[in-house]
């Protein structure tokens, strides 16, 4: 069996591509790729690898999971989406370190399914939009009981993508920015569901429809219509431009609410997190997914 993990990142745009999923649910089924809904193994799951805090898999365990999480289901691939897998919100950064105990829960997840395919998908965020909107959900009295660092520039993305390979090497990692999903929506369904480049799916517009006026998606369909063969690097150049024009800014411009930040630290972030995907780039087993 072949099992690709979704696991957020929070504040990214997993609960939508859930929904995007799912509504190619049918069409995925025919070809042996199952989306299970959320309902059939998010608290299965939790639960079990809450249980592994104690006692190792029991015997035949995995094939209790997937005939529960399946339901009769034939499938060669299966889509598991839960932005909750490496833990909820409010514990998103402990210590300077994003997901910290990610590389443990992975490892159990592995346990679990020791002669299956495991790949891992997963949106990273740039910290300076990510640790405001995990601050406010977090229970930490003041930002630096928050942060853990002198420097919010330590908090990076590849600390914890390199520490979840060295706990589980055998599980393919593929993650994306969250800031460019809107131009590579259709791929990122398509690398998840295991589908050829170009391949037809449902809804391969569908962040794009939320951030870009009516106006502007009626202009962009009419585009397509007129120019139907396009590659795929022709097409996000094609969006990047109607973005340009036509994006709804309260849809794509986020509200920095950080006490004490100030430009210059919200520059260095940023700037930080373009070098660190970089480094993420060079990290083996791990593919991200550009415009």
């Amino acid at each position: 069996m072949q099992l690709v993990l979704h696991a957020g990142a929070h504040f990214t745009e997993e609960e939508r591509l859930l929904k995007c999923l799912l509504s190619n649910r049918e069409s995925f089924s025919k070809r042996g790729i199952a989306v299970p809904g959320p309902g059939k193994y998010r608290d299965l799951i939790r639960h079990t690898l809450h249980a592994l805090k104690s006692a190792p898999p029991a015997e035949g365990a995995r094939d209790v999971l997937l005939d529960a999480i399946l339901d009769e289901e034939d499938a060669d691939r299966m889509i598991l989406s839960n932005g909750h897998f490496f833990g909820f919100a409010m514990s998103a950064v402990r210590d300077g370190v994003i997901y910290p105990t990610s590389a443990v829960k992975l490892r159990q997840f592995c346990s679990l399914f020791p002669n299956d395919e495991i790949e891992l998908f997963m949106a990273i965020k740039n910290p300076a939009t990510f640790l405001p909107a995990v601050y406010q959900k977090s229970k930490a009295p003041d930002l630096q009981s928050f942060l853990s660092v002198p420097d919010p520039c330590d908090i990076r993305w590849s600390d914890t993508l390199k520490a979840l390979r060295a706990a589980c090497p055998q599980v393919a990692i593929t993650v994306w920015c969250s800031e460019d999903a809107p131009l590579i929506w259709a791929q990122i369904v398509r690398e998840m569901a295991g589908l050829e480049h170009g391949e037809k799916i449902i809804g391969g517009f569908d962040l794009l429809r939320e951030i870009m006026s009516p106006e502007g998606m009626k202009r962009f369909r009419a585009y397509l219509k007129s120019h139907p063969v396009m590659t795929e690097m022709q097409k996000r150049r094609v969006i990047a431009a109607f973005l340009d024009k036509f994006a709804l800014e309260d849809e794509i411009e986020e509200e920095l609410d950080m006490p004490g930040w100030t430009t210059e630290i919200v520059d260095n972030l940023s700037d930080t997190y373009d070098e660190d995907v970089f480094a993420i780039q060079r990290i083996p087993g791990v593919s991200v997914m550009t415009p």
